[in-house]
């Protein structure tokens, strides 16, 4: 036995029928992350620029995050939901938008608007609230 052979069990000190070959189909992902994503084909018109929600429970965010990640823009209007899924929904989009440096507007009451960072957004809506102080 050789100095290299030697130092080869040493660091690896495993015989050769020690050694358990994988067969990829045994080997199960540790998490949902690692495994691949699924090529099911977008319902949605390759032209499509913007999409509109309007959820009634707080798993249908996880679709608009979706639609964020294919550069869409996003209306979600938030009156189906209880005010702390409206806000679960609203912390969640924010953790979004920020990961894709895009913008997270209100452009109305439980009403927003999300865009990626490859749309940009021109002009400004105020609220009802601001126009009646306005007038007085």
């Amino acid at each position: 036995m050789g100095i290299g052979q030697k130092i080869k069990e040493f660091i690896s000190p495993m015989d050769e029928e020690e050694v358990i070959e994988y067969d990829e189909q045994e080997v199960e992902s540790i998490s949902r992350y690692e495994q691949p994503k699924s090529k099911a084909v977008s319902k949605l018109a390759s032209d499509t620029k913007m999409v509109l929600f309007e959820p009634r429970a707080y798993d249908e965010v996880n679709e608009v995050a979706k639609r964020l990640k294919e550069n869409r823009a996003v209306v979600v209007n938030l009156h189906k939901l209880t005010r702390e899924y409206a806000q679960r929904t609203i912390d969640f989009l924010s953790g979004v938008i920020y990961a894709l440096d895009g913008t997270i507007e209100k452009i109305g009451t439980n009403v927003i608007l999300c865009t990626p960072r490859t749309m940009g957004v021109h002009g400004k809506i105020s609220s009802e609230q601001s126009a009646e102080s306005d007038e007085e």
